[in-house]
This record gives structure tokens, C-alpha cells and sequence, in this order.
């Protein structure tokens, strides 16, 4: 499966607008979640504002937040965008706000694994473990090879004691096409201390 350039797989949106209500002018911005008719929504502008943020995720956190929010604020449904500023959240530890936007992403992007996958690593994150292996086990029922989630799956269920029928082939998968000689090699270790 493609995953498109502008989705981060641990990838995140600060609107400055007037909200006009009642003939009446108040500071408050209208926020990303507010309802959006479709002649509100502008998918090219924040599909332009995701792909921008996408691009300064490392290097600037901030900025990267407020054209996520921008993206948002131009178009409510953009699953990327969710995710980007959930990636975000969760590396700045706002654990309660990542889970929020991955479960907009998962919504709003049904078969793509990155939304499930950014979810669990929350939830375990959160010490959840029975809900983010079931969280982990949906990412692969939408997509069964997404290496990353196979890793981080096998590693949980390692850690914890809870490796089932499906761990050792996961870690064969992981051994051959994991996404970094370290991971491999630890898919090859841990499949050894395995019974055959």
C-alpha cells in the first residue's frame, strides 16, 4: 500500500480568524472542530498547509502545530492533518489530545493502518495495553503487512508475556523486511529464543 507523502506515521494544526455570530463580533476562533458546511471547506488549501507542516515536524514543532490547525480550520475532514497534529501531541506527551485526533484520522481515513498504528503507541504509551494491542491488531486488519505495526506489535506482546499464534510469523515478516537492520536482527534474535 502507498501511503501518501503528506502522512506521518507519528505525525499534527493556531487559528486567528473573527467568528461572526448573531450580527455580533467575538475573538473567539471558531477552532478546528466546529461544523463545517461543504462551501466552508477548502481541501486544497489544507491539503497545501498539511504537506507544508509535514515538512517542519522535526525541525519546527510549533510552526508545524499552527499550519496544522490552519489545515483544520480550512478543512475539518482531513485525516492527515488529524494525524500530523496527533504525531505531534503525542511527542510532546499530550497524550488525552493525540488520542483525540488519531481517533478523527481513523475515521476519516478507514484503510489506512498509520491513524490505528499512532493510536496504540498512544494507548500503550498511556499504560493500556490490552486496548492498544486491540488497537494494533486493527491496523493490521486494514492493512496485514504494515511492517511498523507488526514491530510494534510483537514488541508489546513480547515485553508483556503475550505472544500468540500469529507473534512468530509476525517476527519472520519483521526479520525479513523490517524497517531497519536493528530491527531486523531483533526480529531474528527474538524469533531464536522462540520454540520452533
Amino acid at each position: 500500500m502507498n501511503r501518501p507523502a503528506h502522512t506521518f506515521v507519528w505525525t499534527h494544526a493556531a487559528l486567528a480568524a473573527l467568528f461572526f455570530t448573531a450580527g455580533c463580533v467575538t475573538n473567539k476562533p471558531p477552532g478546528p472542530y466546529s461544523p463545517m458546511t461543504e462551501a466552508e471547506r477548502d481541501p486544497a488549501a489544507s491539503q497545501r498547509l498539511t504537506q507544508e507542516a509535514a515538512a517542519l515536524i522535526a525541525s519546527d514543532p510549533a510552526r508545524a502545530e499552527s499550519l496544522l490547525r490552519d489545515a483544520l480550520n480550512a478543512d475539518l475532514y482531513n485525516g492527515p492533518a488529524h494525524n500530523n497534529l496527533g504525531a505531534l501531541y503525542l511527542t510532546q506527551g499530550k497524550l488525552y489530545e493525540a488520542t483525540g485526533e488519531f481517533e478523527w484520522a481513523r475515521k476519516l481515513m478507514p484503510g489506512h493502518p498509520d491513524p490505528r498504528l499512532n493510536l496504540a503507541l498512544t494507548l500503550e504509551k498511556a499504560g493500556r495495553t490490552d486496548e492498544a494491542l486491540a488497537t494494533y491488531a486493527t491496523a493490521l486488519e486494514v492493512y496485514p503487512e504494515h511492517v511498523p505495526t507488526m514491530q510494534a506489535l510483537t514488541r508489546l506482546q513480547l515485553r508483556t508475556g503475550r505472544a500468540d499464534d500469529r507473534t512468530a510469523k509476525m517476527l519472520d515478516e519483521i526479520a525479513l523486511r523490517g524497517e531497519t537492520p536493528a530491527w531486523r536482527d531483533w526480529a531474528k534474535f527474538q524469533r531464536a529464543r522462540m520454540a520452533p
